[in-house]
């Protein structure tokens, strides 16, 4: 099966009902999409599917080919960092670190589809990517940063 993943046309040699997050993290070396809970929920795996966000584990690969797949490597670089990654690294919208790839990926997608979202918006969209250290505040701001707005601090 033929892939593109982040602009390049990949050859996988993988069963059709392959998900998807196995073929980019064993097969193409790609780490962005994490592991989290293998069931759709936690948004860990989260990529862009022709830029919409959609959730790596319960995709299987043959519904894949034909359509352009973009994972958090594909955003930017660690020198040029796409808008989104460069707010959510100023806001230090992270502790752990692990749901930060579907934050970035799912506020990339909001922001493609609405680049003027209301806090709520953006409080909407964030609502079923878990994040267990409790950086829900700084993430928040960091996806309202990415849009343009800023957000004070909150105690």
């Amino acid at each position: 099966m033929r892939l593109t993943v982040n602009g390049r046309n990949h050859d996988v040699d993988a069963a059709p009902d392959t998900a998807l997050l196995y073929v980019l993290r064993n097969d193409l070396e790609l780490n962005g999409p994490k592991y989290g809970c293998g069931l759709g929920e936690c948004g860990a795996c989260a990529v862009l599917i022709d830029g919409v966000a959609a959730r790596a584990c319960v995709i299987p690969i043959e519904g894949c080919t034909g359509r352009n797949i973009v994972t958090l490597e594909g955003l930017g670089s660690r020198e040029h960092p796409d808008p989104v990654q460069d707010a959510f690294i100023r806001e230090q919208a992270a502790q752990c670190g692990y749901c930060l790839n579907g934050m970035i990926i799912t506020t990339k997608a909001l922001l493609a589809r609405n680049p003027n979202p209301s806090e709520h918006e953006v409080l909407e969209a964030l609502r079923y990517n878990l994040c267990r250290c409790g950086a829900h505040i700084e993430i928040v701001r960091a996806a309202m940063h990415a849009a343009g707005h800023a957000l004070e601090a909150r105690d």
